[in-house]
């Protein structure tokens, strides 16, 4: 198995793009996935490395990486030593990054020899779900969808009119604590400026309704930090979605940071082996 960590995705005027490659050698034709975290998440979190394999063992060329303003850095692609990008990340940074990797796998003329660009899938975790249906709802070149715990509203989480928000725009920043890390981690108040700017195209109900292409939503059924209800939402807003509920699955599948294990937990393996069949039947 081929194995390349941290390619370095440079353009003029934006931040780096760290991104990682999972293949085999010498296969044709491979289908392509990419892989996006969620909120403070980064492409080698807990067991995405094992699930990469696991894809690439089953013949897909797959793609994860750092979005640019997750608040790592080129050095340290790990938790979050820039902090000021991390407050100056938006849904229109994340967009844009996810174009920039489905150009850059698309138009390499090395990568693209040995992958079939006609199947493109793109797999969301998290916030990155949500990110990943209004791509997907762009991008013709996008031909399936997978969310593992989705989430299905934007616009909720900021809490418009509440007493935190209005603290937040005084303020133009507020604070949340990195349970592992204890960093205190901010954000911008541009981030829903970007969101307000940006509202109807950022509407993930809409990006979800418009699919035309194969959309599996994975969801745990003991997910407290987005509930199961949300990927139930997402489900039902496009009648040829499937919907897979892992029993027992928490918000990540009883992965943790840092995953020391060598085998997926149970739940992940379960989520892994789902979209991989779910892929295969599209193609």
């Amino acid at each position: 198995m081929e194995i390349k960590k941290n390619i370095i995705l440079t353009k003029t005027g934006a931040k780096p793009v760290l991104i990682d490659l999972f293949y085999k050698k010498k296969i044709s034709k491979m289908p392509v996935i990419i892989f996006c975290h969620g909120y403070k998440g980064y492409k080698d979190w807990g067991a995405w490395n094992l699930v990469a394999k696991e894809f690439a063992k089953n013949n897909f060329f797959f793609s994860k990486f750092n979005f640019s303003h997750n608040g790592g850095t080129l050095k340290n692609p790990i938790d979050f030593p820039d902090l000021n990008a991390f407050g100056n990340n938006n849904f229109t940074h994340e967009l844009n990054d996810i174009e920039r990797v489905i150009s850059f796998i698309s138009e390499d003329p090395v990568i693209s020899k040995n992958i079939d660009t006609s199947n493109i899938f793109l797999i969301g975790h998290s916030r990155g779900g949500g990110t990943c249906a209004i791509k997907a709802s762009e991008n013709k070149r996008i031909k399936g969808l997978i969310t593992w715990a989705g989430v299905s509203n934007i616009k909720i989480r900021f809490n418009e009119g509440s007493e935190e928000f209005k603290k937040w725009e005084e303020k133009g920043v507020k604070y949340v604590e990195n349970k592992r890390t204890k960093q205190k981690m901010p954000h911008f108040f541009q981030f829903y400026l970007d969101f307000k700017k940006n509202e109807k195209r950022f509407n993930i109900q809409s990006a979800v309704q418009s699919l035309k292409i194969p959309f599996l939503v994975i969801h745990g059924d003991n997910d407290k930090s987005v509930l199961q209800s949300e990927g139930r939402d997402l489900h039902s807003w496009n009648k040829n979605s499937k919907f897979f509920s892992v029993k027992n699955g928490n918000h990540t599948f009883s992965s943790m940071h840092p995953w020391k294990g060598l085998k997926l937990p149970k739940e992940l393996q379960s989520v892994t082996e789902t979209s991989i069949n779910f892929i295969k039947n599209c193609i």
